[in-house]
């Protein structure tokens, strides 16, 4: 199988930049230098979520972001109202609807669009109306992806924690419904992204899928810029990504 994408991306989520300048308040560190550094490092995209509670990422970061990354933003939100009302403000590259409970300490799943069909259509419809490229967070399930394609978005991102936190034949199984989502969801017309706890060893198989055109990873590389910088994380993780991406079909 040739390769469908030979240059995958890597959108950096800056969200937890904000999460340690929010736990002592202040200034420090911004997220928006974070931001300008990945891009610097290779990064070809931003990601962050503006959540309901705003426990990272705040209003006038996304507002700083519009105006000083040279790379596209991918703005993560719920799809409500006033999240729709932030969106059409600024006008982002990208908007990725994704699920949101207050109490959850991260996304802990993908949105279910087949039960949320009817919410959803205003929401995909407004957004792509004013030139915003929306996409879905959801599961790799093929009920999920065939519901996405009626909604009309343009991109899915397939939520690869199940991947990610399962072990042996476990994680053969959750890469094979990666594997097979990717290829259902490419053959209906919509470009495919991933993320959701990605590291440097599990990126590896993921970024072997040919179907797969970006992913979105954050937490393990701000983690990880602890001890290395945030440059070095970057870079290794683009590493790790060429070697999934460029191994034999």
């Amino acid at each position: 199988m040739s390769f469908i994408h030979p240059h995958l991306r890597l959108g950096v989520n800056i969200d937890h930049v904000a999460t340690i300048r929010n736990a002592r308040g202040g200034s420090h560190p911004d997220p928006v230098r974070a931001a300008i550094l990945a891009v610097e490092a290779g990064a070809d995209g931003i990601t962050a979520h503006l959540r309901e509670d705003r426990r990272h990422i705040t209003d006038d970061d996304i507002t700083r972001l519009i105006a000083e990354i040279e790379r596209p933003l991918n703005l993560e939100m719920a799809a409500t109202d006033e999240m729709q009302t932030i969106a059409l403000r600024h006008r982002p590259h990208a908007c990725c609807l994704v699920p949101e409970r207050r109490e959850e300490r991260t996304t802990e799943g993908g949105l279910d669009v087949v039960s949320g069909y009817s919410h959803l259509a205003p929401y995909v419809a407004r957004l792509r109306d004013a030139g915003i490229r929306v996409s879905l967070f959801i599961a790799p399930d093929t009920a999920q992806v065939e519901t996405a394609a009626r909604l009309g978005v343009p991109v899915v991102e397939f939520h690869t924690g199940p991947y990610c936190h399962a072990a042996g034949p476990g994680r053969a199984d959750e890469l094979a419904r990666l594997a097979r989502a990717s290829s259902l969801a490419h053959g209906l017309g919509i470009e495919c992204h991933a993320g959701h706890g990605l590291d440097y060893e599990s990126v590896v198989d993921v970024a072997a899928l040919p179907e797969l055109a970006e992913l979105n990873i954050g937490h393990f590389l701000i983690g990880e810029a602890i001890f290395i910088g945030l440059a070095e994380s970057i870079r290794g993780m683009r590493a790790a990504m060429a070697r999934g991406r460029n191994r034999p079909a």
